[in-house]
């Protein structure tokens, strides 16, 4: 075959014709007029700059779900050895002081100490939160810690572990004791006056009987 002997596959597209002389006469099926019926109409959707404007979600907890709880600043056991001597006292008033922790807005933040590192000094700990491995530790260097029961809670420290670290819970203040309300009603009521007697005065009233005309005969 040769190349004057080639023949297309499919001829030439018809131009279609609209309006007159074509099949859609007069608007040519766009409509009235207006930029529905020009060319090259193509308009921008109002949502999407609706959508552009609103900030994107990054992750949980960026822009929403953000957790309640507050997180303690942690303090390793490294640290306390490196700047406490045996036998120091050691408490969120005293880091703060030191400077290993600082004040969060203005207040003294939650505190936990945990066991990265060794601990060859005994420390006397109190106030603060500690996990299982650093408490392990301070008792194995003869150190001591006073922990609240609500921290032992929080620190999930078993209560085996806390009796055998000799852990001291908080005393619970005394609840006054509560009165019957009968009986303190009755304590706080003033004496009722004695009532004073009614003396009743009958007075006798004497029935007076009316005279009697006398009618004389005529």
């Amino acid at each position: 075959m040769q190349t004057n002997q080639l023949q297309r596959k499919t001829p030439n597209m018809k131009r279609v014709i609209v309006a007159r002389g074509g099949k859609r006469g007069k608007t040519a099926g766009r409509g009235g007029k207006g930029q529905s019926a020009r060319a090259g109409n193509k308009r921008r959707p109002e949502w999407r700059d609706i959508i552009k404007k609103l900030p994107k979600l990054r992750g949980r907890g960026v822009n929403q779900n953000k957790a309640f709880a507050e997180k303690p600043v942690v303090v390793n056991v490294d640290v306390l050895e490196a700047v406490f001597s045996a036998g120091d006292a050691i408490t969120p008033a005293i880091l703060l002081e030191k400077g290993i922790v600082s004040t969060s807005s203005g207040r003294v933040p939650w505190m936990k100490i945990l066991g990265e590192g060794e601990v060859t000094k005994a420390f006397k700990i109190s106030g603060l939160a500690i996990s299982e491995s650093a408490l392990e530790k301070i008792k194995k260097a003869g150190g001591t810690v006073e922990i609240t029961a609500s921290q032992t809670a929080s620190n999930k420290v078993t209560a085996a572990r806390v009796a055998q670290a000799k852990v001291m819970p908080a005393e619970a203040p005394a609840k006054a004791e509560k009165k019957p309300k009968a009986l303190s009603a009755q304590a706080g009521a003033k004496p009722a006056a004695p009532k004073a007697e009614k003396v009743e005065k009958v007075e006798k009233k004497e029935k007076v009987a009316p005279a009697k005309k006398e009618v004389k005969a005529k």
